[in-house]
């Protein structure tokens, strides 16, 4: 469920208090302060990801031992129409037809 912002609207249309609240998409955008009942208006914000995202989490997510836990099996080709299975169940080598 995404985490909208929400800003309270003052009386001269300027943007006070703002306070967050889980909602699903489907759900129609807040009009009113859940608690307060003061007319509220959604506010527009950068996406939340995460920072901590480095290259040795993409190399881990696609790691050999990382597949084959996941159920995945991982073939290197090796020469011209074969493959050898490099990670996870399945036949150890395979080759393209000629």
């Amino acid at each position: 469920m995404p985490l909208y912002v929400y800003e309270v609207v003052l009386p001269d249309g300027s943007g006070g208090e703002q306070f967050e609240v889980f909602q699903r998409m489907s759900e129609p955008v807040l009009t009113q302060h859940p608690e307060t009942g003061q007319p509220v208006r959604r506010v527009i914000t950068e996406p939340n990801a995460p920072a901590t995202w480095t290259d040795m989490h993409a190399k881990h997510a696609v790691s050999d031992s990382n597949l084959a836990a996941k159920g995945f099996t991982k073939y290197v080709k090796t020469d011209r129409g074969t493959y050898e299975k490099a990670a996870g169940t399945g036949p150890k080598t395979l080759k393209r037809g000629s």
